[in-house]
């Protein structure tokens, strides 16, 4: 069974950091392409971010690009974002998928920037 369990959300003010972390079991995690994705109150999925399998190249949304940063640790299964200079439309729950998915289908972590 696939999981994929994204944790490190809370509550931070504009111009903070934040890092979630996606702890993926049940596939093969080194092999796939990841993404990051999030939903807004009252709005669609949106996609954040993507890395390939080894890590060597990234895509981030314009909205988001040069202050948010994908990583991953293929030894540990485990996908990572790390959010700097954070602002209010940044509020969402974030999830993790396989590939492109815009489905959160796993576990999402609330990220809420407020002063």
């Amino acid at each position: 069974e696939v999981q994929l369990q994204a944790s490190g959300g809370g509550l931070v003010q504009p111009g903070g950091s934040l890092r979630l972390s996606c702890a993926a079991s049940g596939f093969t995690f080194h092999a796939y392409i990841m993404t990051w994705i999030r939903q807004a109150p009252g709005k669609g999925p949106e996609w954040v971010s993507s890395i390939t399998s080894g890590g060597e190249v990234t895509n981030y949304a314009d909205s988001v690009k040069e202050r948010f940063t994908v990583s991953r640790d293929n030894a540990k299964n485990t996908l990572y974002l790390q959010m700097n200079s954070l602002k209010p439309e940044d509020t969402a729950v974030y999830y993790c998928t396989k590939l492109y998915s815009l489905v959160p289908e796993s576990q999402g972590t609330l990220v809420t920037v407020s002063s």
